[in-house]
């Protein structure tokens, strides 16, 4: 369920017309729901019931300051990859004692920063890792908390690009491995070891897979109890898909019913994590632009739009499919098949083949499902800049990153030296 829904042949998100944002903040822009976000993010975190648990929600799905106050409010915990998501969580008013540090390639200077900030936990992903977790903490004197991100060899069944649990991918250690690494981390002074942790993909739409991992990770905590290592809490990642076209992912509940089912077969109350992101944000935002021409030959029809692939990568990196709407609905508009491409000099510049649309010149349209990896992955490439992003709270509206202007993008260069 969203908050994007139309009324009298035009789309609105909550109680504000888009088209009068797009009048307004011009296009293109992403638009956000603030009434989507709490809904989703309370779905996930009412499904455990009293079970022992922390929501952290995924920075990398949408960063935006605004979306992290709203999630922070509700008591969310975060789960950052780098030194500048836990900067905007900082920011964003987000507790660093309920933010969890993952990610392959963490600089010294981005461990010093989380130590120092006091996350709650850093999910480690190789012995070199831990070994410099492990002297920052000696030199800042202080207790580094730590878990073990195991790589279990899980098929996620989704793109290859965001299958992060097989064992040829870069991430997490082989689980047949992991206790030797915990064996090591017991011995340093300045590090508690924490959890165990395991994430094997994104945009997944079967329970199965999860399981699968799950029954493995718990096998490697009753192996590591029987080593005398006793752990304080489960991280199981996030990656719960949602629908973008004709997907039949699990609900949150149902999502949420599988993992406990496997703990309550173990009569154990260890707490649980998880991260999700896509399933909290995704279709809590649209990305709204403006038709400027339509193309029509054989043997296609063309709608150039204003946004492109610098605003909306996922089309072009994942070949993802994302509904694509008029906001207005004109019914004396011809329907026709068109491709709805941008100005971008590539072809692979195309944000949706073949959608049947009734549209002229100058229409409206909303791109669905935009609210994760839409703006976090946008870039200035054609020196475009960047749209900016409105978040939506009943009838009212405000601008949470605003466009960016040629001399933002230009501001860091300079002719010193030619």
């Amino acid at each position: 369920m969203d908050h994007f829904n139309y009324r009298h042949q035009r789309l609105y998100a909550e109680d504000v017309a888009l088209e009068t944002i797009a009048n307004t903040v011009g296009t293109p822009c992403y638009v956000y729901s603030r009434a989507t976000l709490e809904r989703h993010w309370r779905v996930v975190d009412d499904a455990f019931g009293d079970y022992p648990h922390r929501i952290c929600y995924s920075v990398k799905a949408n960063s935006n300051l605004a979306v992290l106050r709203t999630l922070a409010k509700l008591g969310s915990g975060f789960d950052i990859v780098s030194g500048g998501e836990l900067e905007r969580v900082l920011r964003a008013g987000g507790d660093p004692q309920q933010t969890v540090f993952s990610g392959v390639g963490k600089t010294e200077s981005e461990i010093r920063f989380a130590l120092e900030s006091g996350v709650s936990c850093i999910n480690i992903e190789s012995k070199g890792e831990l070994d410099r977790i492990g002297r920052c903490a000696a030199e800042l004197g202080i207790t580094a908390r730590i878990a073990v991100r195991v790589n279990p060899d899980v098929d996620p069944v989704t793109h290859p690009y965001i299958a992060t649990g097989l064992q040829e991918t870069k991430f997490g250690v082989p689980i047949a491995g992991a206790v030797e690494l915990y064996q090591r981390a017991s011995q340093h002074p300045q590090i508690e070891i924490s959890g165990v942790a395991c994430h094997i993909g994104s945009q997944l739409t079967d329970v199965g897979p999860y399981t699968e991992a799950v029954d493995r990770v718990l096998a490697l905590v009753d192996q590591l109890q029987d080593a005398g290592i006793l752990l304080q809490h489960v991280d199981l990642g996030g990656g719960l898909g949602i629908r973008y076209r004709d997907e039949q992912p699990p609900s949150p509940a149902a999502y949420v019913e599988a993992l406990l089912a496997r703990f309550k077969q173990r009569d154990t109350h260890i707490p649980i994590s998880i991260e999700p992101g896509r399933v909290i944000v995704g279709n809590a935002g649209i990305l709204l632009t403006r038709v400027e021409y339509l193309k029509h030959g054989k043997p296609k029809n063309f709608a150039i739009v204003d946004a492109a692939m610098n605003d909306l990568l996922r089309p072009a990196l994942y070949q993802a499919w994302q509904e694509i709407v008029a906001v207005e609905i004109e019914p004396d508009a011809p329907t026709r098949t068109y491709d709805v491409v941008g100005p971008v000099c590539e072809t692979a510049d195309s944000l949706g083949s073949n959608r049947e649309l009734a549209i002229r010149a100058g229409a409206l349209l909303a791109i669905r499902s935009a609210g994760a990896y839409g703006a976090v992955m946008s870039s200035n490439y054609n020196t475009r800049p960047r749209a900016p992003e409105v978040l939506v709270n009943g009838a009212r509206y405000s601008v949470v990153r605003r466009r960016e202007t040629i001399d933002d993008v230009l501001r860091n260069e300079t002719l010193e030296g030619v």
